[in-house]
């Protein structure tokens, strides 16, 4: 079921690129936008964390936290982190968990073949754990834009 306004954001616990525990609980008391990408280091994936990287400093000035989810592993996250200079925790969902906890986990389909994957999407969480806005189906580009769109907005 899609997360919409005002619901609580699920809560979770996983580990960054650097292998340190990031918990959405601990980030609380703060705005969080928690974006989930199928693939690190991919063109789609590079382009959205690139965005991102960029508009870290007017993220950090509204006070918003970023994290990055996607079903890779540490060591592929540490290597896409570390390529790309990125600024913010790239946290590791190997079970894909939390992707289905935000209801990201979908079946897609390539060349007639079908499979699960990431659905990237984003949520902009507010300082007491509840969903500001939700992109479901984000483009990559659209990511850093739409988010600080909300947060002048609101």
């Amino acid at each position: 079921m899609k997360l919409e306004q005002n619901a609580a954001a699920p809560l979770f616990n996983l580990p960054d690129h650097e292998g340190n525990m990031v918990s959405l609980k601990d980030c609380l008391g703060s705005k969080v936008l928690v974006y989930f990408y199928p693939k690190a280091d991919t063109p789609g994936c590079t382009t959205q964390a690139c965005s991102l990287r960029d508009a870290w400093t007017e993220l950090k000035q509204a006070g918003v936290t970023v994290l990055g989810i996607s079903p890779d592993n540490i060591a592929a996250q540490k290597k896409f982190a570390d390529k790309f200079s990125l600024n913010f925790a790239l946290l590791a969902d190997e079970d894909h968990a939390v992707a289905e906890a935000y209801d990201v986990w979908v079946e897609k389909s390539m060349y007639g073949k079908k499979y699960f994957g990431v659905l990237r999407s984003s949520f902009l969480i507010g300082e007491d754990g509840k969903i500001i806005e939700a992109w479901y189906k984000v483009a990559p580009e659209d990511t850093a834009p739409k988010a600080l769109q909300a947060l002048k907005n609101g």
